[in-house]
């Protein structure tokens, strides 16, 4: 017997489901669109020109911006975007399981869970760490030529820690569930 909780809950995770779906597929094309971005910037030294401007004179006089900070911003892009391609399958792997379940209160649902806080504080964590690496490559590379990078990605530290204690909860849930099967057995059989 399903509660209105339970179906609620079905619901969320398909949605879940589908957003991590969305997410990783745009996070895909971001990685892909910067690596693209970096290699045409690199096999095109002079940049394509149109009626006598090139890309890199729009990139640097009318952006603003210079072509080490293109690069960097790309590389970073590129890091930061993969990211986010690994989470979102590991989230999404979550969601498909769980709705087979049926329920999030198992002890693989709960475990899965508890990991996917773990990965949520560490992916973002151990990719703004690389982007600044890439960062500071480039920054040596191009000689201190590129402009200031906000490198903000600590919001994911208290989903994860969320996530962990969620899963502790549906552990928690799981372990009620199993001591109440117990009992009715054990009356059943008269022990």
């Amino acid at each position: 017997m399903e509660t209105k909780t339970i179906k609620t809950i079905q619901k969320l995770s398909k949605l879940g489901k589908v957003l991590c779906t969305i997410v990783f597929i745009f996070s895909l094309i971001g990685a892909i669109g910067c690596a693209v971005g970096i290699v045409s910037l690199a096999v095109i030294p002079d940049g394509f020109s149109l009626n006598g401007v090139t890309i890199h004179g729009l990139i640097e006089k009318s952006g603003k911006v210079s072509l080490g900070t293109c690069y960097a911003a790309m590389g970073m892009g590129t890091v930061l975007c993969a990211g986010e391609c690994v989470l979102c399958k590991f989230a999404k792997r979550y969601f498909v399981n769980e709705l087979e379940a049926g329920t999030p209160f198992t002890y693989d649902g709960a475990r899965e869970l508890i990991r996917l806080g773990i990965l949520t504080i560490c992916i973002p964590l151990g990719t703004t760490i690389l982007a600044a690496l890439v960062y500071g490559i480039m920054n040596v590379v191009y000689f201190g030529n590129i402009g200031d990078v906000n490198l903000n990605n600590f919001g994911s530290v208290g989903l994860g820690i969320t996530f962990i204690v969620v899963g502790l909860l549906c552990r928690h849930g799981s372990e009620m569930s199993d001591k109440k099967r117990k009992k009715v057995k054990n009356a059943n059989t008269g022990n």
